[in-house]
C-alpha cells in the first residue's frame, strides 16, 4: 500500500513531473504488463498528486462491466471484481460518453456517487479523482485516485491528464486479451 502524508502537497509542475516519468517509460519495457506499468503509474502519482488508494478499472462493453485490473489496496479493492456499466448514470454520461474527469470533493460528493461510499471512507477517503483513459476517441477505462476530504482540486487535472494517457497501453493490452 502506498503511503501518503495529510498534508496536501502544492500543485506539481511539469518539472517536477518530469523525473517521475522515467520509471514509468522503463516498467512499460519490462515483462509482467499490463501489472508493471500499472504499478510505475501508482508510484509515480502518490509522489505527483498523492492518493490512499489507486485503482485501474478498464471498460468490457461486451460484458457490459468496468472490470478492476489494478489496486494498491488488493485487500480492499480487488484486482479482478466489476462494477457494472451504468450508462443512465451521470457519472457514466460525464467519464465514459464525455471523457471528462470527475472530482468528488467531499463525503458527500462520494456518498452521492458511489453505492461503496461507507467502504470507502474507512480507508480514510473522503475525496476522489476519476479520470477517463481515452483511446482513438473513446474511453477504455479510468484512473481512480481517493483521499482525504478536499485533496484534489482543478488544477490537478493537466498533470494528471498526461499521468493517464500513459494507462492507453495497459489498458489496450488489457482488452487485447480479452
Amino acid at each position: 500500500m502506498t503511503t501518503q502524508s495529510t498534508t496536501r502537497p502544492s500543485t506539481v509542475g511539469p518539472r517536477d513531473v518530469w523525473p517521475l516519468l522515467a520509471p514509468i517509460a522503463d516498467a512499460a519495457s519490462q515483462a509482467g504488463q499490463p501489472h508493471t506499468t500499472l504499478a510505475a503509474l501508482d508510484k509515480a502519482l502518490a509522489q505527483a498528486i498523492g492518493h490512499k488508494l489507486f485503482t485501474v478499472l478498464v471498460l468490457n462493453f461486451g460484458r457490459g462491466e468496468n472490470q478492476r485490473y489494478y489496486s494498491n489496496q488488493p485487500q480492499a479493492y480487488a484486482t479482478g471484481d466489476s462494477k457494472p456499466i451504468e450508462p443512465n448514470s451521470a457519472f457514466y454520461k460525464r467519464l465514459i460518453g464525455e471523457g471528462r474527469p470527475a472530482i468528488s470533493r467531499n463525503y458527500d460528493d462520494i456518498k452521492a456517487m458511489f453505492f461503496d461510499h461507507e467502504l470507502i471512507r474507512s480507508l480514510g477517503c473522503e475525496s476522489c479523482v476519476n479520470m477517463p483513459i481515452r483511446w482513438d476517441g473513446k474511453t477504455i477505462g479510468t484512473l481512480n485516485l481517493l483521499h482525504q476530504a478536499d485533496w484534489y482540486r482543478d488544477d490537478d487535472l493537466p498533470i494528471l491528464s498526461a499521468f493517464t494517457a500513459l494507462a492507453a497501453a495497459p489498458a489496450l493490452e488489457i482488452i487485447r486479451r480479452w
